[in-house]
């Protein structure tokens, strides 16, 4: 089973150096967004990226939905992971695959109410264009479905993955106290973290970070 740590919304290469060292191993660049301001520029997050080196892997949160496009920003920044975050038709997918089967997918799965349904449909279109899924909360109020700092009904992504061929990440609202208890709920692949490990400044704390991390640890041992 993996046990992948992702933190998104990495600020600048300091942070991204407090978290190598940390031991995370997934950074995630959240760029081209619709509803939330992304924390630095495509040019300066590329120069971010560079400084990334195995076993740590950069990560493109976007919101892009056409391949050709999602293509030319990865290879703008040098990625080779995608997270899509919006809705993608399959075709999209499909093409994405067919041109570059390097660049790894990770599927967004939102969840907004009790769209389960919906949820266990998409993981079983897409599982073979796929190599990851990550569940995530909508804010109905901001319309972001991301970096809300809100949770979910964690039996949702209990659910999600068990069906999925595909290893499943959970995200949304998780925290040093919260993230313990959500792994053993949900059994996931891993955990993404944005706005829980940040200080009032909007920094990753180093200390919350730790914890964090910590938790997560000890709760990957239990399940």
């Amino acid at each position: 089973m993996k046990k992948i740590i992702q933190v998104a919304g990495i600020i600048d290469i300091e942070e991204a150096r407090m978290l190598m060292d940390l031991g995370v191993e997934y950074l995630g660049f959240p760029l081209r967004l619709p509803v939330n301001k992304e924390d630095l520029t495509e040019n300066e997050a590329a120069e971010v990226i560079k400084e990334i080196k195995l076993p740590h892997k950069a990560v493109l949160i976007t919101y892009l939905d056409d391949a050709d496009e999602i293509i030319a920003l990865c290879d703008k920044l040098n990625v080779r992971i995608v997270q899509l975050h919006g809705n993608i038709e399959i075709e999209e997918l499909k093409k994405l695959k067919a041109l570059r089967p390097d660049i790894e997918v990770l599927k967004s799965l939102v969840v907004h109410g009790n769209n389960l349904k919906e949820l266990e449909n998409t993981v079983n279109t897409l599982s073979q264009w796929v190599d990851l899924f990550i569940t995530d909360t909508f804010d109905p109020v901001t319309g972001a479905s991301g970096a809300t700092g809100k949770t979910h009904d964690w039996r949702i992504s209990r659910r999600l993955v068990e069906i999925s061929t595909r290893p499943v990440i959970i995200a949304g609202g998780l925290n040093p106290s919260n993230v313990k208890n959500a792994i053993l709920a949900t059994k996931p692949a891993g955990v993404d973290v944005h706005t829980g490990i940040e200080a009032p400044n909007g920094r990753k704390d180093l200390e919350l970070t730790r914890k964090f991390i910590r938790e997560c640890m000890e709760a990957f041992k239990l399940i």
